[in-house]
C-alpha cells in the first residue's frame, strides 16, 4: 500500500507532497526540522553553505528513512540564494514552506565592548540573510496553495522580557537585537501578505543544546517540534505573531 502524502497540519493533500526549504539545516535545530517535516510527508530541502555538509546531512537522513535533497545556499550571498530558488523552481515549481533557521551568535562581551565587525557580521546573517531568502523565495511561496514561513527568533528578541527580567550575564548587543529586527520583518511581511494564503510567524524554539549554545539541556528535536508546528499551520492559524512552545511571547 502506497504511503499517504500529507500536507498542512498532517492532512492528505492529493498527489503532490509539499516542498520545504530549511536554511542552515545540515545540523542542530534545522536538521531536526528537516527530519520531522520529512516524516510528515514533506519533501525537505537541506540548505547549507557547504555543499559537502549538506550532502552528508542528506545521507544521515536517508539512514533514518527520511528522503531529502540538499542545495548550496549561503544566506549572505544573494547569488547562491537565487541559484537555489531557480533550482527549486525548475524541479518543483513551488515552495510550500520556508524555515529561516540559519543564524550566528558571536557576542562575546558586553554591548559597549563588542566590535563593530562582529555586530555587522551578525546582522548580515541574521537579518539581511532572512530578508534576502524571504524576498527571493516569495514568488515560489506564492505559487503554492498556502505557503508558510517560519523565522527562527529567540526569547532574547523580546524587548518586554529583556528590559525587565533578563539575566545580566545574557545581556548582549548583536544577537538579541538582530532577532528583534527579525521579529519586525516578520510583522511587516505579514501585513503585506495578509490578502494571500501565506502565513509568516517568528518562533522561539527555546534555549537548545546546539553548537551555538553548548550549555543548554533542551534537545534539538524538542525545539524543532515547535518550529514544525508553525510551519504546518491550518488555514485558520495565526500570522504575524511571535511564539514559543507555550504560546505567544510579548514583543
Amino acid at each position: 500500500m502506497a504511503a499517504k502524502r500529507v500536507g498542512y497540519a498532517g492532512r492528505v493533500r492529493g498527489d503532490q507532497s509539499p516542498i520545504a526549504l530549511v536554511t542552515g539545516a545540515n545540523r542542530g535545530i534545522g536538521f531536526e526540522v528537516v527530519r520531522q517535516l520529512g516524516r510528515l510527508g514533506y519533501v525537505p530541502i537541506v540548505a547549507s553553505r557547504d555543499r559537502a555538509s549538506g550532502r552528508a546531512a542528506v545521507d544521515r537522513l536517508a539512514g533514518d528513512g527520511v528522503p531529502a535533497h540538499s542545495v548550496e545556499l549561503d544566506v549572505t550571498d544573494e547569488a547562491t540564494v537565487r541559484t537555489a530558488a531557480a533550482w527549486i523552481r525548475g524541479r518543483y515549481g513551488r515552495l510550500d514552506a520556508l524555515i529561516n533557521n540559519a543564524a550566528i551568535a558571536i557576542d562575546d562581551t558586553r554591548p559597549s565592548r563588542l566590535s563593530i565587525d562582529a555586530f555587522r557580521r551578525t546582522y548580515e546573517t541574521n537579518v539581511f540573510g532572512v530578508f534576502t531568502v524571504t524576498t527571493v523565495m516569495l514568488p515560489l511561496l506564492r505559487t503554492a496553495p498556502a505557503g508558510r514561513i517560519v523565522n527562527l527568533s529567540s526569547g532574547s528578541a523580546s524587548l518586554s522580557l529583556t528590559s525587565s527580567e533578563w539575566p545580566d550575564e545574557w545581556n548582549a548587543a548583536a544577537y538579541p537585537s538582530s532577532k528583534s529586527a527579525v521579529n519586525a520583518l516578520t510583522v511587516q511581511f505579514a501585513v503585506e501578505l495578509r490578502p494571500t494564503a501565506i502565513k509568516i510567524n517568528a518562533v522561539d524554539p527555546g534555549y537548545t543544546l546546539t553548537a551555538m549554545s553548548p550549555g543548554a539541556t533542551r534537545t534539538a528535536a524538542e525545539a524543532a517540534a515547535v518550529v514544525v508546528r508553525y510551519a504546518t499551520l491550518d488555514p485558520d492559524g495565526p500570522t504575524g505573531g511571535f511564539f514559543n512552545a507555550q504560546g505567544p511571547i510579548p514583543w
